[in-house]
């Protein structure tokens, strides 16, 4: 690839009403892989997310809980780091959406965009419960989906991804009281989202190359129905003030709040790195912006978040690519609250190791289709894979019995043409968000390597030619070094043991050679049996 200078990864924020479960980190997953491999190449990678403390959904556990929203949003914000730290997630800054520097950043931001002529007030109607004696967000109301008959929330329907209008709502039902809606004049202010339709359009058609299908598609749908103004207040009593007059009783929806935390977050980092941000946000920078979330979150950054960016007038560049996963189920069951089915994630990987569940996730994840999670499937990985192929290339090797110190020898060219062969196809295949077949790539040396140690029989060279053991050893450690390297992206842990193997430093994305002399002691098993 070009050396990008400056590349800005960001992953999607989860609410904070909720453990992470293992469709979250299969969603989230090819961030890391990103960002690992971009400073690798040595680009300027500034990987960026948070936990979503606002909104709805935790006021909802809130209220359950008999806590207040701080409450709940600060503890799961802990919890989410937690679990993102023991899957080696490796952001430059894991934030949250209740920090004083966002409030501040946001309204500021808000209020570019309102003084620019973009966001504007409108009275319409609204969704009202006469009981409860208030306004209800979208995800406060129950209705029947009026295109599939789904009993879903108002936002959008669970079974056909419909997004209900204002006139679906009325007669729903308060999810709160169980009262019938109404609908009532409110005042709110909008973002004249439909004035951006021919910019994203073009930007679309330009950036959307390697875009996954359901980007493409899901996108295209709402370019092709044209681009609606949408709400940016709401009638909450927790959020990010509205830096404005006369709005003092609401706050802002979660979702200008969320993706805007891409920008505060580089802001905030650079802030405390001695770096500029403009660097990594403004036009003329040779940057790249990427955007890793769940398919559910596909318009809100191809569409809305550039929006969001254009209307600041203020020369953003805007997201490059769009980096969209499918859906995880847990053994064929899609995930569910309701049906506690979700697996918290922080439970597997206190279970098993992070890089077996990592390798697992990116190689039989929800790429391109929805998946299909059993801890069956785990094992055979696990112990198919990584330990009898993996583990056994570098535990055979590295201790061979009889030597405490890497041979001296010659390195097999055939072998160094095969390493370099797979470093190109390994960045090409990422750099194209083909996950999956990256890692089946490496793992592909990795049997490369196995048949290569067989055929040249070490066991027999080193009692009948101790120069070919040598030059066989050796080569197959050139192997190792370089999968330290190859596989970084994808299970951290395993490569960092193998740096200390080999004398190894920082990893990088070119061929190495292990340090002369090394001692091959202390070798441990990379993976651990599963039973």
């Amino acid at each position: 690839m070009d050396k990008i200078k400056n590349i800005v990864i960001g992953g999607a924020w989860p609410y904070a009403n909720s453990d992470l479960h293992l469709g979250h980190i299969a969603g989230l997953i090819s961030g890391d892989v990103l960002a690992r491999y971009h400073r690798q190449r040595g680009n300027n990678v500034v990987y960026v997310s948070g936990t979503d403390c606002h909104g709805t959904p935790i006021t909802e556990r809130a209220k359950k809980e008999k806590k207040t929203p701080k409450e709940i949003a600060e503890y799961y914000d802990n919890r989410d780091r937690e679990t993102l730290k023991k899957f080696n997630f490796s952001y430059d800054l894991y934030t949250n959406t209740d920090t004083d520097f966002h409030r501040k950043e946001t309204m500021n931001m808000f209020k570019k965009m309102y003084e620019n002529g973009y966001i504007y007030e409108k009275i319409e109607p609204q969704a009202y419960c006469e009981h409860c004696h208030k306004f209800l967000s979208d995800r406060e109301i129950k209705i029947v989906c009026p295109k599939c008959g789904t009993e879903t929330k108002a936002d959008q329907c669970d079974g056909c991804q419909y997004v209900p209008t204002v006139e679906d709502t009325k007669d729903g039902i308060c999810l709160e009281c169980g009262s019938k809606t109404v609908l009532r004049d409110n005042k709110n202010l909008y973002l004249a989202l439909s004035k951006f339709q021919k910019e994203i359009e073009e930007h679309t058609k330009k950036s959307n190359t390697i875009w996954r299908i359901n980007a493409k598609n899901e996108t295209d749908k709402y370019l092709k129905q044209g681009l609606v103004d949408r709400a940016v207040t709401r009638d909450l009593d927790w959020g990010v003030d509205i830096p404005l007059p006369n709005y003092e009783d609401k706050k802002m929806y979660v979702w200008i709040d969320a993706v805007l935390g891409y920008v505060t977050a580089t802001k905030k980092w650079c802030e405390d790195h001695n770096k500029n941000w403009e660097e990594y946000w403004k036009e003329g920078n040779n940057n790249l912006i990427y955007m890793v979330h769940g398919k559910d979150n596909i318009v809100f950054h191809s569409i809305i978040f550039n929006a969001l960016l254009l209307a600041m007038k203020e020369d953003y560049h805007l997201v490059d690519v769009i980096v969209s996963s499918e859906y995880l189920n847990i053994n064929d069951e899609k995930i569910s609250k309701s049906k506690g089915n979700g697996i918290p994630a922080i439970e597997l990987v206190d279970k098993y190791q992070s890089d077996s569940l990592r390798f697992h996730l990116i190689n039989n994840g929800p790429e391109k289709k929805d998946s299909n999670f059993t801890i069956d499937s785990l094992i055979a990985t696990n112990n198919g894979e990584l330990l009898n192929k993996f583990g056994n290339l570098v535990n055979r090797t590295l201790k061979f019995k009889g030597i405490d110190e890497l041979p001296k020898g010659i390195l097999d060219e055939q072998v160094k043409s095969k390493i370099e062969e797979t470093y190109d196809k390994v960045a090409d295949a990422i750099e194209h968000l083909e996950f999956k077949e990256a890692s089946d790539i490496a793992m592909q040396l990795v049997e490369y390597a196995n048949k290569y140690y067989d055929d040249k029989q070490p066991w027999v060279q080193k009692k009948e030619n101790i120069e070919d053991f040598n030059n066989t050893i050796y080569t197959c450690s050139v192997i190792i070094a370089n999968l330290a390297n190859i596989f970084e992206p994808f299970m951290p842990d395993a490569s960092s043991k193998i740096r200390v193997y080999l004398g190894l430093n920082e990893p990088n994305w070119e061929f190495i050679k292990p340090k002369e002399n090394i001692k091959l002691e202390n070798i441990e098993p990379l993976f651990t049996r599963i039973d």
